[in-house]
Parts: structure tokens; sequence; C-alpha cells
């Protein structure tokens, strides 16, 4: 096993809702039991509740987040860390007036396999 790997050159992932992604480590440079990436949301971006088969950490940098958890709204600030357990059902959001930049990293790596996200027509639990 090798002592150390830089990672100069992330792999930006393809996005469709204007969420900037690049991970660092994780599936695309083959990282088998973590994953780690550098994100930036903007205004109004939101995904669809999911289950995912992952923990997932994640700290702000800057802007705000806001992650729903069992009908409850927290809001994640800048310097502001959270973590949530795999099996939990959550949405992730920026429903405020700035980018939010924040770095993620889940245990086992993010997948699209293992987030397992809702239609966005289903109403919360």
């Amino acid at each position: 096993m090798e002592k150390y790997k830089k990672q100069t050159r992330p792999f930006i992932v393809p996005t469709t809702d204007g969420k900037h992604i690049e991970e660092h480590f994780g599936n695309a440079s083959i990282e088998a039991d973590i994953s780690l990436a550098r994100m930036i949301a903007p205004p109004g971006w939101s995904e669809p509740y999911q289950k995912p088969d992952f923990d997932e950490y994640t700290y702000v940098i800057s802007g705000q987040k806001q992650i729903e958890v069992n009908g409850e709204k927290i809001i994640l600030k800048e310097g502001e860390s959270i973590r949530i357990s795999r099996g939990t059902r959550v949405r992730y959001s920026n429903p405020f007036d700035a980018p939010c930049e924040y770095i993620s990293v889940c245990r086992p790596p993010f997948s699209i396999d293992r987030v397992h996200r809702e239609d966005s027509e289903e109403t919360p639990n």
C-alpha cells in the first residue's frame, strides 16, 4: 500500500442541478472505504429525500445549508459540522440567497446505488 496519495486533480462530478462537486477521494479515485468531496450548492438548490447506506459528515466552509431529518429543520452555518448516520431519512437544500460551500465525507463512499433518493413528489413521513 502506498504511504500517501496527493490529489491534485479531483474528479468533477457532472450535475444537472447547478451544484458543483469536486470528488477528491471516492469512487472516481477507487477508494473503497471513504469519499471526500468539496461542494458548492447554489442558492435555491435542493435534492429529494434520501435514505443512504453510508454515514455522511458535512463541514460548512461558507454560507448555510439546510438539513431536514425526521421533520426537524437544521441550519448548518459556516464553521459548523454534522454527522448523519446511515439509514436516516434526510433531505439537503440551500434555500438561502448565497451559495453554500462545504466538505462532505461519506463512509463507505458515496455512490448513486447507496443513496436511495426518493421521487421528488413524495411527501415526508
